[in-house]
């Protein structure tokens, strides 16, 4: 006799290689406790899928992931949508010479402008030009679609948060136990 779904929940997910890979382990290592290999197995596999679809989201904008990272970030620090080079880094988790290289490319392509710090004369201000404005608030809409269509495609509004919440947790908790 099959269960039956509850109220609000969605039948089983089917199979997927996930699940290939822990019954192989299971077969030649019984002993081992898999758990954690099919959370990170799929968060692995879900976050390369949605990045995928997410570089395609910002294609038509001419920007990559990185990119819109950059100009997104700018974009929530509020108006006048400026930070530092370092902030920005820190912000990214990138290295200055990986930050340096996207800077160069959105300058060139009109989206931001380096000035120099009035407040620092070592110090640069990354600011956002109106047309970096103007692309970033249309991509960020265009990605958040295509996130929005993958959740609401997969679960319902309680299990979106409930997931949400619990991956929370998760990246608390790794991020405690891997200092």
């Amino acid at each position: 006799m099959t269960a039956k779904p509850q109220p609000g929940s969605l039948p089983p997910a089917p199979r997927d290689p996930v699940d290939t890979i822990i019954e192989q382990w299971a077969a030649v290592r019984p002993d081992l406790d898999t758990r954690a290999m099919e959370v990170f197995g799929r968060i692995y596999r879900l976050a390369r899928t949605m990045g995928d679809r997410m570089e395609k989201a910002y294609t038509p904008f001419g920007i990559s992931r990185g990119e819109f990272d950059v100009l997104a970030t700018l974009r929530r620090a509020g108006e006048p949508y400026t930070l530092s080079p370092r902030q920005l880094s820190a912000t990214l988790m990138l290295t200055t010479g990986g930050m340096t290289g996207r800077l160069d490319k959105l300058e060139r392509a009109g989206l931001l402008r380096r000035s120099p710090d009035p407040h620092d004369r070592r110090g640069l201000q990354v600011t956002l030009t109106d047309e970096g404005l103007r692309l970033i608030d249309e991509a960020v809409g265009a990605g958040l679609a295509v996130q929005t269509e993958a959740v609401s495609a997969a679960l319902d509004e309680e299990q979106a948060g409930h997931l949400a919440d619990l991956l929370r947790e998760l990246l608390a908790g790794t991020q405690r136990s891997g200092s």
